[in-house]
C-alpha cells in the first residue's frame, strides 16, 4: 500500500501566502499610471491581480508539499513580471543610472571613465552629491562591471534606461537564483524579499549598482560556511569564489562583507581541517576572488591608474555633506551642527574594525551574523542612508536560512592569553564593550560638537510675497580655525543646492565677524507654506564642520 502524500506544513503555507500578499504592494499605482497610456502594460497586471488572488486560494487549500511548491513558483514569476511591468513605467532611473549609462556610453566611444565630470547629466530632477567644499560629484564613482553590462543595452535609449533594465534583470536573476538555492520550504521568502513589498524593484529601476552587487553575492552567501569543505573548493567553490570577486567590482558595499565572509570561512575550515589546510582554503578563495577583480579592473587600470584608483574610492574621499538616518541625524536635525564632523568617518572605521575582530574573537556565536554586522558602521558614518542596509537585506536572509548556527559549532576561535583567564559571559560582554569603546566615544565626540559658525540673517530682498532674491548675513567664526564655509536653505530632510556669495570674504578668521549677501542658485528662493522649517546651513571643508540656524522668513500678504 503506498504512503498518502506529504501535506505541506503550516508554516510553508502562510509563508507563500505572505509572499503573494507582498505582491499587492505599489502595483495599483503602477496599473494607475500605466492604465491612462499604456494598456497592454495595465492589461497585464489585470493578469497578475488574478494570478496573486488564485495563488492566494491554492496556497491555503492545496494538499501536496509538491504542488504548493509550484505555487511558489508561480508567485515568483507573477512578481517577475510586475516588476518587468513596473520598470516599463518607470525606467529612466535617477543619478546612479544615468552616471551607469553616460560611463558605459564612454567606454563604448573609448573614451575615459574615471575622473571626467558630466554636469549636463544632471538636470530635470536628477538629484545631485553635494560636497563639504561648495560644489558637486558629477563623475562616476563605482567600480566598473556596472558599466561593461551596461554597455550592451545602450540601444534600449537615453537617459539612465539601459542601466535601470541592466540592474532590473540582475534583481530579478537574484530572486530566482535564491529561490533555487535555498530549501523549497523556504522559497516564497525569497520572492517576498527581493520583490515584494515594492522596495528592493525601487532600487532596481533607480540603477543602483549595488543591486548588481546583491545578484553576485548571493550565490557566495547561500551556505557559505561550507565553502571549500574538506578542503577542496571545486568548481562550485571556485564559481562562488569568482562571484564575490566580480561582487566587489561592482560596487563598494561588498568591500566591508567580504572581510568578515573570509575571515569565517578560515575559522570553520581550521575547526576542521587544522591550519594549514584552513589557509590554504582561504587563499585559493582569496587568490580567485582577487583574480577576477583584477581582469575587469584591468583595462581602466592601464589607462589611468591614478583615475581609476580615485574613482573606485571616490564615496570614501568625496567630502559628501551628511546625510542619512544614522547618528549625523543629531547635528543635522536635532542640534545647530558640530566642529568635529570628521569623528563620525573616524567612528565608522573603528566600528568596522571592532565588529570584525569581535567577529574573529567569537565567531562561534557571531558567525549566523556574518551578512549583518558589517552594515552596522554605516549607522556611525557621515553618509548612514539606509540604502546600505535595505539593498542588502537579502543577503540576511539567505545566511538566515542555510547558515544556521551549528554550521559555526566547532569553529576555530583565537584565545590570546588575556582572553582565556577572562571566564564567563559577563566578562566576555566586558571584552566587546572594550573594543566598541573607541568608535563609541568618537561617535559621542562628533555629536557633541558644538557649530563653529554663528550666524543671522540681518535683511532681505524680495521679488514677490513668496519669494526671495538676496539674503544678507551676519557671520562670526566662533572657533580657534580659519573657515571657508558655503552655505545653503534648506525646508526638509534633503539638501539644496549651494547659494552663491556675492559679498564677504571666502575664508574667515578665527574669532571674526564679517557680512555676506547669499544669492540663491536659481535666482529666486520660493518661500515654504507656513509652519515649515526653514534652516540656514553651512558647510566648511577643512575641517569638515556644519553650522546652522533657524530662518524666520514668511510669505507677506
Amino acid at each position: 500500500m503506498s504512503a498518502a502524500p506529504e501535506s505541506p506544513a503550516q508554516w510553508h503555507r502562510v509563508l507563500t501566502l505572505l509572499a503573494d500578499v507582498s505582491l499587492f504592494i505599489g502595483t495599483r499605482s503602477v496599473w494607475t499610471s500605466a492604465a491612462s497610456h499604456r494598456l497592454a502594460v495595465a492589461a497585464v497586471i489585470s493578469v497578475c491581480y488574478a494570478s496573486i488572488l488564485t495563488c492566494g486560494v491554492l496556497a491555503l487549500v492545496v494538499r501536496r508539499t509538491r504542488t504548493l511548491a509550484r505555487v511558489d513558483l508561480c508567485v515568483l514569476l507573477t512578481a517577475a513580471t510586475l516588476a518587468l511591468c513596473a520598470w516599463s513605467m518607470m525606467h529612466n532611473g535617477g543619478d546612479e543610472a544615468v552616471l551607469t549609462t553616460q560611463a558605459a556610453r564612454e567606454l563604448v566611444a573609448g573614451h575615459a571613465v574615471y575622473g571626467q565630470p558630466w554636469p549636463w547629466l544632471f538636470t530635470h530632477g536628477v538629484a545631485v552629491t553635494p560636497t563639504v567644499t561648495g560644489g558637486y560629484d558629477f563623475t562616476y564613482g563605482y567600480p566598473p562591471l556596472a558599466p561593461l553590462l551596461t554597455a550592451p543595452l545602450l540601444w534600449l535609449g537615453q537617459a539612465g534606461t539601459p542601466a535601470t533594465a541592466m540592474t532590473t534583470c540582475a534583481l530579478i536573476a537574484s530572486a530566482a537564483t535564491t529561490w533555487r538555492m535555498l530549501p523549497v520550504p523556504w522559497r516564497s521568502a525569497a520572492t517576498m524579499l527581493f520583490l515584494g513589498f515594492a522596495f528592493l524593484p525601487s532600487y532596481a529601476r533607480l540603477g543602483y549598482p549595488a543591486i548588481l552587487a546583491l545578484a553576485l553575492l548571493v550565490p557566495v552567501v547561500v551556505r557559505w560556511p561550507r565553502i571549500g569543505q574538506g578542503g577542496r573548493l571545486g568548481a562550485a567553490g571556485i564559481a562562488r569564489a569568482a562571484c564575490l570577486g566580480a561582487a566587489c567590482a561592482a560596487q563598494q558595499l561588498p568591500w566591508f562583507l567580504a572581510p568578515f565572509l573570509l575571515a569565517g570561512i578560515y575559522a570553520v575550515r581550521r575547526g576542521e581541517l587544522g591550519r594549514r589546510a584552513a589557509a590554504t582554503v582561504l587563499l585559493r578563495v582569496a587568490g580567485v576572488a582577487v583574480t577576477v577583480w583584477l581582469l575587469i579592473n584591468t583595462y581602466f587600470v592601464v589607462r589611468g591608474p591614478g583615475a581609476w584608483l580615485g574613482g573606485i574610492a571616490l564615496p570614501l574621499t568625496q567630502g559628501a555633506v551628511l546625510h542619512g538616518q544614522g547618528l549625523v541625524g543629531v547635528s543635522l536635525y536635532l542640534t545647530d551642527g558640530s566642529d568635529r564632523l570628521d569623528w563620525y568617518g573616524y567612528a565608522s572605521l573603528l566600528l568596522a574594525a571592532a565588529l570584525l575582530a569581535l567577529f574573529v574573537l567569537f565567531v562561534r556565536r557571531l558567525g549566523p551574523a556574518a551578512t549583518v554586522l558589517p552594515w552596522c558602521a554605516f549607522y556611525l558614518a557621515t553618509r548612514s542612508q539606509d540604502g546600505y542596509y535595505l539593498m542588502m537585506t537579502p543577503l540576511w536572509l539567505a545566511a538566515a536560512i542555510t547558515a544556521p548556527p551549528a554550521e559555526f559549532s566547532r569553529a576555530w576561535q583565537p584565545r590570546p592569553r588575556p582572553l582565556r583567564r577572562l571566564p564567563g559571559g559577563p566578562a566576555r560582554a566586558a571584552v566587546a564593550l572594550l573594543m566598541l569603546a573607541p568608535a563609541l566615544a568618537c561617535a559621542l565626540w562628533a555629536a557633541t560638537g558644538a557649530p563653529p559658525l554663528r550666524m543671522r540673517v540681518t535683511a532681505e530682498r524680495r521679488v514677490s510675497a513668496t519669494a526671495v532674491s538676496l539674503l544678507r548675513l551676519r557671520v562670526t567664526n566662533t572657533g580657534d580655525s580659519a573657515l571657508s564655509p558655503h552655505f545653503t536653505l534648506t525646508t526638509g530632510q534633503g539638501m539644496s543646492k549651494y547659494w552663491s556669495i556675492t559679498r564677504g570674504p571666502t575664508t574667515l578668521a578665527a574669532h571674526t565677524t564679517a557680512e555676506y549677501e547669499l544669492r540663491p542658485p536659481t535666482g529666486r528662493f520660493h518661500l515654504p507654506r507656513p509652519g515649515v522649517r526653514i534652516r540656514l546651513r553651512a558647510f566648511t571643508p577643512a575641517p569638515q564642520t556644519l553650522s546652522s540656524a533657524d530662518v524666520r522668513l514668511t510669505r507677506s500678504g
